[in-house]
């Protein structure tokens, strides 16, 4: 066992199944353990080494690959988006002029917004009074009078 250990087919077949975990579950972050277990193979390829040393070796690699991995994620894909908004309904709405359903009393009110009521907060106003949507709080709108 402890030469199949010291041997790079350990760290190709590890390599070889972190790929495999990486590709069944969500996120990314076995594939870079993985380029770290490809890295140990290449190196036990060329030099043989201790299995203590072999471990050092991954978990070195490990830290430096997830650093990369993370660092390259930040910079290519938190990047802007054509609909920064898409799984923010409510932000959707922000700076649209609705009708106000029920009266704004004691700062609350209830409003149509497309097929929904919604709960709005603002200023006193009368039904029918016409609101724009300034902000969104939880699932409540925030609302000021239209000024149009």
């Amino acid at each position: 066992m402890q030469d199949v250990l010291r041997s790079s087919w350990f760290w190709w077949a590890l390599a070889f199944a972190l790929y495999a975990a990486e590709a069944l579950l969500p996120g990314a972050f076995m594939l870079w353990l993985g380029f770290a277990a490809t890295g140990v193979a290449l190196v036990t390829l060329l030099v043989p080494m201790d299995l203590w040393l072999q471990w050092s070796l991954f978990s070195v690699l490990a830290v430096f690959s997830v650093y990369l991995g993370w660092r390259w994620k930040k910079q290519h894909v938190e990047s802007a988006t054509d609909q920064p908004l898409l799984n923010r309904r409510a932000q959707q709405y922000v700076g649209r002029v609705v009708t106000l359903e029920s009266a704004i009393e004691n700062g609350r009110g209830r409003a149509h917004v497309g097929d929904t009521l919604w709960t709005v907060t603002g200023p006193d106003a009368p039904a029918g009074s016409r609101v724009r949507i300034i902000g969104v709080d939880g699932s409540r709108f925030e609302v000021e009078r239209d000024g149009s």
